[in-house]
């Protein structure tokens, strides 16, 4: 793959998986309005292993603690906060993967790769994170996340498997919609990255370690590097914005971009 779409890819899913814009939506119209290869599916992974990392990275002291409670978690006791957390995101998690599964398998994901589909879904998801933004209280703090609040967290990010819908936007607008403050809902959807991102990875890296030559898994190398370190940089300056600054700006390009690729869906 030429260093130059490479470096583009790399960048796109750094600075998008976790802005509520969509990365999906983003890379998959890469191809189709520049004229560039698809990048391919070793590419894909290499680059969610980076943003995975970054995200990790970014919050370890969470992570540290959801890996501590773990052991305790598997004796059947979550009687901890690291216990806790654990369980919150296995609950969080298990919807996406059932619903990922039954989409891949059934052949529906290939379906929804179309421009009127992103368009709409930046459009009407954007609107969404605007109104639940707008709405929501800020009374619900990160050590208040139940069990309850996790599945329906879960249930929203199901809807992220809409390509343009944004996995981080929607559970953030989820987070909101339970009243969790913008930090608050944001460090929660972040957290729920993690397990989402690995299984997917899982899901999809058989098949791409599988093709993979010396090229492809050089050019995933680097890759992976770019997304790492552009996912950390994007990660700190919204976590910084919304000390200071509502969703708003996000939402505004939503609409934005959802209303040109509308109009570039149906002026054919």
């Amino acid at each position: 793959m030429p260093l130059f779409q490479l470096i583009l890819v790399a960048l796109i899913q750094g600075v998008t998986e976790f802005l509520p814009v969509s990365s999906s939506g983003h890379l998959i119209l890469l191809p189709g309005l520049t004229g560039l290869e698809d990048q391919g599916l070793a590419i894909d992974v290499a680059v969610h292993v980076g943003t995975l990392g970054a995200v990790v990275l970014y919050f370890w002291a969470d992570v540290r603690m959801g890996l501590a409670g773990l052991p305790r978690l598997l004796t059947g006791r979550a009687d901890t906060p690291g216990a806790r957390l654990a369980l919150g995101l296995i609950v969080a998690t298990v919807p996406v993967v059932i619903a990922g599964a039954l989409l891949k398998f059934t052949g529906l994901t290939e379906a929804l790769r179309s421009v009127a589909v992103i368009g709409w879904a930046m459009l009407g998801f954007g609107i969404v994170l605007w109104w639940a933004d707008r709405t929501g209280a800020e009374t619900g703090r990160f050590d208040d996340w139940s069990l309850k609040h996790a599945l329906i967290m879960g249930l929203w990010q199901v809807l992220a498997l809409i390509p343009g819908t944004s996995r981080s936007g929607i559970t953030i607008t989820g987070g909101r919609r339970l009243g969790y403050g913008r930090e608050d809902a944001a460090r929660i959807a972040m957290l729920m990255s993690i397990p989402t991102i690995a299984a997917s990875g899982v899901l999809l890296g058989a098949d791409a370690v599988a093709h993979a030559n010396g090229a492809v898994l050089r050019d995933g190398a680097i890759a992976a590097a770019l997304a790492f370190g552009s996912a950390l940089l994007a990660l700190k300056l919204m976590m910084r914005l919304l000390r200071s600054v509502s969703f708003t700006p996000y939402v505004l390009y939503r609409v934005l971009l959802g209303v040109v690729l509308l109009v570039i869906a149906y002026s054919g």
